[in-house]
Order: C-alpha cells, then structure tokens, then sequence
C-alpha cells in the first residue's frame, strides 16, 4: 500500500476512525487515504484551530485523535490547539501535507512559504510542542511512521508527521509494527514494594488522584486500587469524578484553603500521600500550597514512578497499581465524610446569577452525561458541584485557552455518539470558535450548549486594574439567534431568570435536536469560589497604583534565588502566579 493508506491504517488500529481538519492541494492524498478507507472518515472543520481543538476533545474521549492539516498556512493555525495537546498529555497526532521532494530539494518558492525559503521552518517549530516528530523521504518513510506512532502510545502525546505529496502516494511495506510497550518487569517489582510497604507502615495515608489516570487508562486499576486500600481518597480539579463522590472514604476535591476543609486537612496532615495521575499546577490545585514535594511521598505517573524522591523509568500506570492493590493490607480508617456538592434551590422569578445556575446545573446532570467546562470562571462553579459517578467532566484546566470547548464538544459528540453532551461556555470564548455549531448541526450532532453571557471577559475584569477597563469589552451578540443562522434541527432560547432557566433546561429534556440556551447575568457576576480565588489575590498583593502585574513581578523579581531556599511544590499560590498570570483564566 501506498505510506498515507499505510497510516491511516495503523491509526485506524489504534481506534482512530474520525480525522480532524481542513483541505489544502498538499494534503489531498492524504484525504484519499482516509476516505478510500471503509472504517475512517473525514470531518471537515471551519478552520485548523477549530479542527485540532475537535481532535483534542475526540481524543479525551476515544484514546487518540488526529488532525491533517496543509503545509505553513494550515499547520501554523493549529500549532495552539496542538501545544494544548502537548500540555494536557492529549494524544493527537498532527499530519501534514507538504510540497513533493523535488521542491523541498530544490528550494522551490511555491505558495505557502517564505521567499526566503525554508521547508523544515515549521516541522521545527512543532518539535517543542509534540514528544516525536517525523519528516518523511524515500528512505525512511515506513520506519519514522512506526518511531512516532510507538511514542504516540506510549507517551500519551501528539506527535507531528509532515508527508510531502509524492512520499503519500509511494509504495511502502503493509508488514505490522507492535506499538505497545511493556512496563520493565524489575523496576516494577522493585517500585511495587517499596510502595507496598510504605503505606502499610503509614499511620495517615491519602489517595489524591488526577486527570493523569484517565489519560493512560488505568481508571479499572485505580478504582480497584482505592477500594482494596481503604485509603481517604480526593482530587485535583482535573481528576473531578475519577471515583464515586457517593463512596464512603471520598473525602472530596482539593481546593486547597478555599473550600472543602476536610480535603485540606487529610492532604497537610498525611504521613504517606499516593499521589495518583497528578499535574500539579496552580489552577489545578488551587495554588501551590502543598507543605511537601509530591515527589517526595509516592506518586505515579503514566510511564515511571516515584517512591520518596528515587523514579523508577518505563512503568505503566496500570501495572503498578495493580502490583500495588495485591500487596497491601486494607486500612480501617474513619473519616467524617463533608458535605459535598450545592444545596438544590427552587427556581424564582428574579435575576439570573451563579448561585443558581450551577446548583441548577447539578441538578440537571444526569448519569452518562458528558460535560465540557470553558475555561474562565465557569470551571470554579462546575468544581463543586456533585456528579453521578460516570459522568465525565473535560476541562482544559492547564493550558487554558479560551475557546478550546466549542469545537472540542463536537469532538467528543463524534467519539461518543450515544452520551448526552453538555458544553457550557462564556460568550467571549464561544466567539473564537463559535462557527463549530454549524457543523454540529450538519452532522447532526445533539449537544445541549448553554453560553453565559456575561457581557465581556469577567475573569479579566476582576484581575485588571478596572472593571471598566474597555479592553475587556467585547462586541455583543444575540447569541440564541445566532444559533439559527445555519441550516439545521436547533432550539434556541434566552433567558434572564431563575424560572426561564429551569424551563429551558426542562424544555431539553424532550428535544430530539440540538439545544442552545443563552443565560445572561450581570458582568461581575461569579462563583463564590472565584470570589474567595480573587479575594486571596488581592490581599495578598495589597493594590496600589501599581498594576497587579507589576507587582506580581517585583514579588517574583529572584525566583531562581527563591526556588533554591524553598522548592516549587511549597511555593504559596501568589508567589508563583507570574509563570502563568494569565492562566488565572
């Protein structure tokens, strides 16, 4: 078979059935391949972005994903949606159709370059934001495929191949390449010990899971882990759900100081933390404020192990605990179980605001249920709330770019076609990738959109020196008319109240199409978390004239001089803001 059917291939082997992108004259043997293939299809998206951000949010659910895209043009507008990838340890991998070989050989200026020209200008540029990439000739065609694809699984990150057009049509060897790897049985067994004993000689462990055990498949294995232990068990934000917030030793999410004191307390008091899966980053974790290095305790990851400060390489996730879980002895640990989740409201004809949206939305939820949060303050309401145990919740907690959830919802609609999809945006995220909606309803896709309409970035007017800075206004739509400019099975509507809210949702319920529901608040409307978040904020930084940036700064000025008296585990949430402050979103 020719090297773009030899591809599809292979990626079909490992699940992919969907690919991502947009057409370009460099890319079209590519699509050939994919659509000469009985089991894979092509689904073409509004622009490149929009299309990696579909890939990302199909992979979250599917295992892998992939985009194609063509040579400069196309490539360079998804490089965002993949470096979200690369953040998230989101397996997507980036194909790309680039100009024949005699080209790239003869330097040819050919549209979509430089006239200074460099064809490897933007292989290079992915490199950073990929874990393997790959530029195929005559010669290595078969076997760079099989390198990059055995990184792709094993690492659980997108990767990057550029096909120039002649290379898509040569003919290479069909014979199969094993892309699973196994875990190094000595470093396993080692690491499964020492594990083993340091929480049976505990006297205060706790399980903190995260967003890592979904990304390697190893949630039977952590669930199985957590249950044989008897361990008190919570989460980081993105590990949201990972075991059932109905079982009897959750303690509930981390928030750090700002919520759920119970959690905090078993996180600062613990002799033996198990770290599970974890990113700890600040929004992820509320802050740096763990008293320890998480390292230092036992923590697992996708491919290696920790176990007090010595890493263990080439271990799955999956092995370990389940070496682990036959090893230890359960604990019979009392705990006083906190209140979990918001107090149900009844509906009232006044004003629209977050206290009761998202004790609504609780409500609404529904086992199966798949939900995708928008960066911004909704992930600070969607937090608290308690969800029937198999409903999944997406977030892009780390990398944080506005936009992401619109085309990541049809994403995850293609993966699981069957699961009831609900996206909740704010207005000015949902303005970037908005289009998506239209090729929702041309696939006939059914989510249920509720867009918080805000009046413009309220994360940014809350951090910004003014709430009535004007560069945190934006232009105003009729977001639930907007909905109806395409040619489609929709239901729209705007609602201003806590009745109109709790009729919409219910009018869902009963709608066999997709439904789009436009609530407005106030622009300084948030979350009581997001309050607390920003109340920290500005305590601690004791606003003068100065911007909050320029401050942050000055706190910040030596951070080489203050990583080296205290490491960045135990850095204070303030103290490290200025590596991400925009991330604060």
């Amino acid at each position: 078979m020719n090297t773009a059917e030899y591809l599809v291939k292979r990626l079909e082997e490992l699940g992919i059935n969907d690919f991502f992108g947009l057409p370009g004259d460099y890319n079209f043997n590519l699509l050939y391949a994919v659509e000469n293939n009985p089991n894979t299809h092509w689904i073409g998206c509004t622009n490149e972005l929009n299309a990696g951000y579909a890939a990302d949010g199909y992979a979250r659910m599917n295992g892998y994903g992939a985009i194609i895209t063509t040579y400069g043009v196309g490539e360079l507008s998804a490089i965002n949606a993949i470096a979200g990838c690369m953040a998230e340890n989101i397996p997507v991998i980036s194909i790309v159709g680039v100009p024949a070989t005699k080209c790239i050989n003869n330097k040819l200026c050919v549209h979509h370059n430089f006239s200074d020209v460099n064809y490897y200008a933007f292989y290079e540029a992915h490199k950073p934001v990929t874990a393997a990439s790959a530029y195929l000739t005559r010669d290595n065609a078969k076997l760079e495929i099989d390198r990059v694809l055995k990184v792709f699984v094993k690492e659980k990150k997108p990767v990057y191949i550029a096909v120039p057009l002649d290379i898509a049509v040569m003919e290479i060897s069909d014979r199969d390449t094993k892309y699973e790897w196994q875990s190094d049985e000595e470093n396993l067994r080692t690491a499964a010990s020492k594990i083993a004993a340091k929480i049976n000689n505990s006297e205060n462990p706790v399980i903190l899971g995260d967003v890592l055990v979904k990304r390697f498949d190893a949630r039977i294995e952590y669930k199985e882990f957590v249950e044989k232990s008897g361990i008190p068990v919570t989460n980081f934000l993105m590990g949201t759900n990972l075991i059932g917030m109905n079982y009897e030793k959750y303690l509930g999410g981390y928030f750090s100081k700002f919520a759920n004191p119970t959690s905090q307390k078993y996180i600062n008091e613990t002799d033996c933390l198990i770290a599970i899966g974890p990113v700890y980053t600040d929004l992820n974790a509320f802050g740096f404020n763990l008293p320890y290095k998480i390292n230092d305790h036992i923590a697992i990851y996708g491919t290696y192990t920790y176990v007090e400060g010595t890493r263990y390489d080439n271990i799955k996730m999956s092995d370990i605990l389940e070496a682990v879980t036959k090893l230890i002895d359960k604990k019979d640990i009392k705990i006083e179980k906190p209140q979990i989740g918001y107090e149900v409201l009844e509906p009232e004809e006044k004003a629209l605001t977050s206290s009761y949206i998202y004790p609504r939305l609780q409500e609404f939820i529904k086992d199966n249920d798949i939900v995708i949060a928008e960066t911004g303050i909704i992930p600070h309401g969607v937090a608290l709330m308690k969800l029937p145990y198999n409903t999944e919740l997406q977030t892009q907690t780390l990398w944080g770019s506005i936009g992401w959830a619109t085309p990541a919802t049809l994403g995850v609609c293609i993966a699981k076609p069957k699961s009831r999809v609900i996206l909740i945006t704010g207005e000015g995220s949902h303005q970037l990738t908005a289009m998506e909606v239209g090729n929702m309803l041309r696939r006939g896709i059914k989510p249920i959109i509720i867009v918080l309409n805000n009046k413009g970035y309220t994360i940014e007017r809350v951090l910004s020196n003014s709430p009535d800075d004007k560069f945190n206004d934006i232009m105003q739509m009729n977001y639930s008319k907007f909905a109806r400019v395409f040619e489609g099975d929709v239901w729209s509507t705007k609602v201003t109240t806590e009745e109109d809210f709790d009729k919409a949702l219910k009018v869902t319920q009963i709608m066999d199409k997709l439904c789009y529901i436009e609530i407005c608040t106030e622009s300084m409307d948030m979350p009581q978390l997001t309050k607390d978040l920003i109340s920290n904020f500005r305590q601690n930084t004791k606003l003068t004239e100065k911007s909050t940036q320029e401050q942050y700064c000055e706190q910040s000025i030596d951070i080489k001089t203050l990583e080296a008296e205290q490491p960045a585990e135990t850095n204070s949430f303030e103290t490290v803001v200025h590596r991400g402050f925009r991330e604060v979103e």
